[in-house]
């Protein structure tokens, strides 16, 4: 990352990389068809009712038989068996041979290639990218992680200020960054071993020891936010929120990079609360869900940064 003085918008050299996935469309029709149901009061025709039976399958719970299937449903058996019936004829649902439960079907993964060939993950951040830069005025960014190591994918930088962040780095390093310090947090636990090995000291405040890594970490874990004052460059903060995808993993992180020197209280509230926004909207357009602990967590963060606004 740099500082850019210019008033026209700078080119940022990123890794252009293939991050092509199966995303799990069945997670975006459950999301549609719930936000739906709440927002529009009428009677669910039988075609929704049928694609709604699509909602109650997860990683958690990939198989359901059709007793348990009624009860989560609160349809009875008869219905409910028709339904499934429609679903399997599609190729929405088949029926475990050995289980003689029921479980997502492969038309599902045609559909979720078809929509990752045309709405790809980079598509899927771009927009809120843009939006998050101009709310916060700030350049803002998002990485994926690919195995143990953070990459760069989009950026969008703020046509507010002449003097601006620069995103120039291909790979994020983890211990002094927003991003890494999120992946750290929330992503697999070889990352830890992965950036103990690897403790450049790019500024006075970059943590260099183990000890301090795991404090950031730490408080990383309790706000679900991450903050980087200063770690990787001088005149340049740092603060990201995780996204996850499909699997149900973490992967990668939102971010915005602010000018040191613009960085106050009352625009760190800003940015953390757009931050906030846009990890939740890029999560959703990547087939997944923010875990419930982050978001509890998230919760608590955004409540006593109102407190202490209040209090002063």
């Amino acid at each position: 990352m740099q500082i850019s003085t210019s008033s026209s918008p700078c080119l940022v050299h990123i890794l252009n990389r293939c991050f092509v996935k199966k995303v799990a469309l069945t997670i975006i029709i459950r999301q549609s068809i719930f936000e739906t149901a709440k927002k529009v009061p009428f009677k669910m025709s039988s075609i929704t009712k049928a694609l709604t039976l699509l909602s109650y399958f997860s990683t958690d719970r990939p198989e359901i038989g059709l007793s348990q299937l009624c009860r989560i449903a609160g349809r009875d058996k008869a219905t409910t068996y028709r339904q499934l019936q429609a679903l399997e004829s599609v190729g929405f649902i088949e029926q475990n041979p050995a289980t003689k439960q029921y479980r997502l079907g492969p038309a599902l993964m045609q559909l979720a290639q078809v929509r990752e060939a045309t709405v790809p993950r980079k598509d899927g951040a771009k927009t809120v990218l843009r939006t998050l830069a101009d709310r916060t005025g700030e350049t803002a960014h998002v990485t994926v992680l690919s195995g143990t190591t953070l990459y760069g994918l989009c950026e969008c930088e703020s046509p507010h200020h002449g003097t601006r962040a620069v995103i120039d780095i291909n790979t994020f390093p983890l211990h002094a960054t927003a991003s890494g310090l999120c992946a750290l947090a929330f992503g697999p636990s070889n990352l830890h071993a992965i950036a103990l090995g690897s403790l450049e000291e790019f500024t006075a405040n970059t943590p260099t020891t183990e000890a301090k890594l795991t404090q950031l970490i730490e408080v990383v874990r309790e706000t679900g936010i991450s903050h980087s004052d200063q770690c990787y460059e001088i005149e340049i903060q740092g603060i990201a929120a995780p996204i996850f995808d499909h699997t149900g993993h973490l992967a990668g992180a939102v971010a915005v990079a602010c000018v040191a020197s613009r960085f106050t209280p009352e625009l760190a509230h800003t940015i953390k609360t757009e931050l906030l926004i846009a990890a939740r909207d890029i999560t959703h357009n990547w087939g997944g869900t923010i875990p419930r602990p982050i978001e509890q967590s998230w919760a608590k963060t955004l409540t006593k940064m109102t407190k202490q606004e209040t209090a002063s």
